[in-house]
Formats: structure tokens, sequence, C-alpha cells
């Protein structure tokens, strides 16, 4: 939870609420196919579900100063990954530091599968 105080009051914002902006985020992007749990937790919750959830593969650290973000996703074949790493990158820092206020300072994003 990222806490930061301005002059009308405290501002609050969960890891999950980044999470699920940065999800809908990527998704969006051309060639991503999802994204892929990262952790036992989220795989075990992925079990139960029938839907993937918006924040399973993210990963956010940080506090009001600046947010890293770490993405493991699943990209189309033939995709140029290179350039879409960089259009993720760009989307997801304007995206947070837009909404937010809070700038980015790196993202990492993983390729994790590929789908034909």
């Amino acid at each position: 939870m990222i806490s930061y105080e301005t002059r009308t009051g405290t501002i609050t914002i969960t890891e999950e609420f980044l999470s699920k902006l940065i999800g809908s985020e990527v998704v969006s992007c051309f060639g991503v196919v999802g994204m892929i749990p990262n952790g036992s937790k989220q795989k075990i919750l992925g079990v139960f579900k029938k839907e993937p959830a918006l924040n399973t593969g993210i990963r956010v650290t940080g506090d009001a100063d600046a947010i890293d973000v770490e993405l493991h996703i699943m990209v189309t074949y033939g995709m140029n990954i290179n350039a879409m790493a960089a259009s993720i990158t760009e989307k997801v820092k304007y995206a947070v530091e837009d909404i937010t206020g809070i700038p980015v300072n790196k993202v990492a994003v993983m390729v994790d599968g590929i789908k034909e």
C-alpha cells in the first residue's frame, strides 16, 4: 500500500489497484496473449478461477517516490519482442504516472511464453 500526504488529505493506493491498472494496459497491447502467474500464490489462485485476473503476473514494488514494475507475459508467435517490450514499458509508465502521479523507475517485461 502506498500512501502520501497532500494539502487536502492522505491518498492511499493499493498494490491491487496498481496491478489491475497495469494489467489492463498490458493486455490491450497488440501481440500480448495474456499474463503468466509469477508466484506460487498466483498459480494456486489461478487453479480455482475460471478467468485469469488482470493482476496476474504483475509485481509492484516501491513507495510514493517511485515504483518498479515486473511483468510476466505471453506473446503471439512472430512478434518483435523488443518493440513490444518498449511499447508496453511506455504505455505502463504513462498510465501509472498520469492516473496516480507516482513516477515509474523501471518496467521489467519477462516473456514467459509464446503462443502460435
